[in-house]
């Protein structure tokens, strides 16, 4: 008799030493949460949330050796050794030269937006995410989507939906020049696609490129390692090579990059603006002074940023990118038992529901991703957010809504914080809704704020 084949698991590297209570909540409860919030998830209290998948920025679990090191903060107000800890794993890891700390990403973007942008300036990238473009746009420029069509498509199952599409980027350039395009911004895996990364082949294409024009490359590093460990198990000649030796070759073709701390290094608060370009660091510098505090410590206490340079040693290590990666894997095999549509390949960071092709009934401006993601919540407790037409907010010359082809809820995953379980739970009740989509109406908007309107935005149901 043939031996059965035994399937072997993988479980996470790490156990549990410390536990933070949840609240379990009734649906007449969350019905009233849900109402006070205006729909909208961002807005809930999070003691109300069961299982909150709303994000990985900060939300992640820090290690024991993080913990550690938060007990040798140095809070001198200038000079931190903390500061000289981080700027060298900086040097060690992301391979650039100059850095400057920033209490979050976005306080990089704003400054290398101000410092690289000129009024009239146009801005090339792999799809839009919502803070950067913003940051563009209040410089003064224009962003243009040149990320392959591919990544529109959440059905398609290409590994490399993050590409940057050369013919739409030479098109580009030849029609604008290149004195108008300051920097190719680049992110990768790219959020707003379900987490989709690009090729380090395109990579050098690009790069080949922007160097015959003198364009530079400038990189939204946030969730690099998710990106590395892509090209590891995905691109042709990489499979042998170390997650560290992989995000070194990534950030080589770059000028600069500009890092969200709060989730690649696994920390609660911090960013990193990095470059080779002395003057624009120089120009950061003094700008840092002004917006964020001293730069030596950027907004940031020095406890923080020796977390973040402990967080640093901690992320290229193979077996948590892959366990933190295998959970999202886990979850879309689980909701493919049910048929329940969403962006494929699985991404890094996310499962991204096809809120268009699950609530089909409802046209766009009923807002079916943030009418999903109410309705997930109001099953269970747990917590996404909405990728659609409320965060594409609305085109600056018209006013009108932009109506993007991806409609989605992401489900994203903190780092070392939830069980297989919890993911069990949640994939029930996204096929409970699921069940039930014939019978779910949509929402109107009731107050708009002025920027990011996904964050702050109210609605009612129809």
């Amino acid at each position: 008799m043939a031996k059965k084949v035994i399937k072997r698991s993988w479980a996470e590297p790490f156990k549990i030493k410390v536990v933070e209570p949840i609240k379990m909540t009734t649906r007449e409860h969350r019905e009233k949460a849900i109402k006070t919030a205006g729909y909208n998830t961002f807005l809930l209290e999070s003691e109300d949330v069961y299982i909150d998948l709303l994000t990985d920025s900060g939300t992640n679990a820090m290690s024991d050796r993080q913990w550690a090191g938060m007990m040798v903060g140095d809070e001198a107000y200038a000079g931190s050794r903390n500061f000289y800890h981080l700027w060298n794993n900086v040097k060690k890891y992301y391979g650039m030269p100059y850095f400057v700390p920033t209490h979050q990403g976005r306080a990089a973007e704003h400054m290398i937006s101000q410092i690289l942008i000129k009024k009239g300036d146009y801005i090339p990238g792999n799809m839009y995410f919502t803070t950067t473009r913003l940051h563009q746009e209040l410089a003064g420029a224009t962003f243009i989507d040149v990320i392959v069509d591919e990544a529109h498509d959440p059905t398609n199952e290409k590994p490399f939906k993050g590409n940057i599409d050369l013919k739409k980027l030479k098109a580009l350039i030849n029609k604008v020049g290149a004195k108008k395009i300051p920097y190719v911004s680049i992110a990768g895996p790219v959020n707003m696609a379900g987490g989709q990364p690009f090729s380090m082949k395109n990579l050098k294409d690009v790069y080949k490129l922007c160097n015959s024009h003198k364009i530079k490359l400038w990189f939204d590093a946030t969730r690099a390692i998710e990106n590395a460990y892509f090209i590891k198990t995905r691109e042709r000649g990489y499979a042998k090579k170390t997650i560290a030796e992989i995000l070194k070759e990534m950030t080589s073709y770059f000028e600069g990059i500009w890092v969200s701390a709060k989730k690649d290094l696994m920390v609660n608060i911090g960013g990193i603006l990095a470059t080779k370009n002395k003057k624009v660091f120089e120009k950061a510098r003094n700008m840092v002074v002004v917006y964020e505090g001293l730069h030596t410590y950027g907004g940031l206490a020095g406890r923080d940023m020796e977390a973040m340079a402990i967080g640093l040693n901690e992320m290229v290590e193979y077996d948590n990118v892959r366990a933190r990666i295998g959970q999202v894997e886990y979850f879309g095999s689980e909701l493919d038992k049910y048929g329940v549509p969403y962006v494929r390949p699985v991404g890094g960071h996310a499962i991204f529901l096809d809120a268009k092709k699950i609530l089909s009934h409802l046209p766009q401006d009923q807002f079916p991703a943030q009418t999903l993601a109410a309705e997930l919540y109001l099953d269970s407790g747990v917590r996404g957010m909405e990728r659609g037409v409320v965060s594409a907010g609305r085109d600056p010359e018209t006013g009108e809504h932009r109506f993007p082809k991806l409609e989605l809820v992401r489900l994203t995953f903190p780092r070392r914080v939830y069980t297989q379980a919890h993911i069990d739970v949640a994939v029930e009740s996204i096929a409970s809704v699921y069940q039930n989509r014939k019978n779910i109406t949509g929402l109107k908007m009731i107050y708009e704020p002025e920027y990011l309107r996904f964050f702050q935005g109210r609605f009612k149901k129809l």
